[in-house]
């Protein structure tokens, strides 16, 4: 029996010692690396996930080219989101404009250890009823049909990002940061193809219940601040659910900043939890990645039982 013990204790002894020298070796792989190619290392392993790192911010944000692209967007995405670590704010603008229904939808909140937010536009044919809205499915708009989309992400006042790109899913994330959706100010400007397009975006604006003060026009771009949502808000059906969702969220967060201490930077961080716990990092950027793909197979599985 103490034999038995004994080794027992050797071996965790022993597990110990390897995976303290093997932490240090890659403490020591990441700081010798120069900058530019860790950004090309880490953007080569974010591609397949639809994300890329900007370096200036210290951000994630989101690729032109990501794969979540073919999928479209609907409203069941927003309705379970929180079962895959995602708590925000939503805000789904639907408008028409020739002969197509739009929909911009804007996003800010937890994503699971990331504070971020998000804009996307979203077109289905046709002019599709009110009623419509929450089943019919939107295809993202084509390169021809992005728009200049411009970000400012704010948490209790203090900027925590923001940028302006040509895009159909403009998105960036803090990682490591922890943050209620209610806390977070998202200003909001998207400059639009033409005059039409721009008018009919910002009527359905006011018919949700935002005041002709709150918004700006200067020539075809529209700025607006989006903190209270105007719309009703999934998750607010499901408190109990939230709150057990949050306090995971705050607590993976507080674990991945401990186990990667030893860095400072988003760049260092990802790359040494890449290095070390290669499943972890898997994990941290497929929850993001869930909310469409996951319910695309599940949807392919139920139709090939009704055949």
């Amino acid at each position: 029996m103490y034999l038995l013990f004994g080794i027992f204790l050797f071996i965790c002894a022993l597990f110990i010692c390897i995976g303290f020298f093997r932490k240090r070796c890659i403490i020591r792989k990441v700081c010798q690396m120069d900058i530019c190619r860790k950004v090309c290392l880490l953007n080569e392993i974010l591609e397949p996930f639809g994300f890329c790192y900007e370096e200036k911010q210290d951000i994630i944000m989101t690729n032109v080219d990501a794969w979540q692209r073919k999928f479209g967007y609907r409203t069941l995405f927003d309705r379970t989101a929180s079962c895959f670590g995602m708590v925000f704010d939503c805000e789904p603008i639907f408008f028409y404009y020739r002969e197509c229904t739009y929909r911009l939808e804007l996003w800010k909140g937890q994503y699971g250890i990331n504070t971020g937010c998000e804009v996307g536009i979203y077109r289905a044919p046709g002019i599709l009823k009110p009623e419509q809205f929450d089943k019919a499915v939107f295809e993202s708009v084509s390169d021809k049909e992005m728009l200049a989309i411009g970000m400012k992400l704010c948490h209790k006042g203090q900027k925590l990002f923001e940028n302006t790109r040509y895009h159909w899913w403009n998105a960036g994330f803090c990682l490591g940061s922890y943050c209620e959706p209610e806390n977070l100010t998202m200003q909001v400007s998207i400059t639009f193809m033409n005059t039409e397009m721009m008018i009919c975006f910002v009527e359905s604006l006011l018919n949700m219940g935002y005041q002709k003060c709150d918004i700006e026009i200067c020539d075809l771009t529209v700025c607006f601040v989006f903190c209270c949502p105007h719309s009703r808000q999934p998750r607010c059906r499901r408190c109990l659910r939230i709150r057990w969702q949050q306090w995971k969220n705050r607590f993976f967060c507080k674990l991945f900043l401990w186990i990667t201490r030893c860095f400072t930077c988003t760049l260092d961080r990802i790359l040494y939890l890449y290095f070390f716990l290669p499943a972890a990092f898997r994990h941290m950027f497929l929850c993001r990645r869930s909310r469409r793909q996951r319910f695309h197979r599940r949807k392919k599985k139920v139709r090939l039982r009704g055949i």
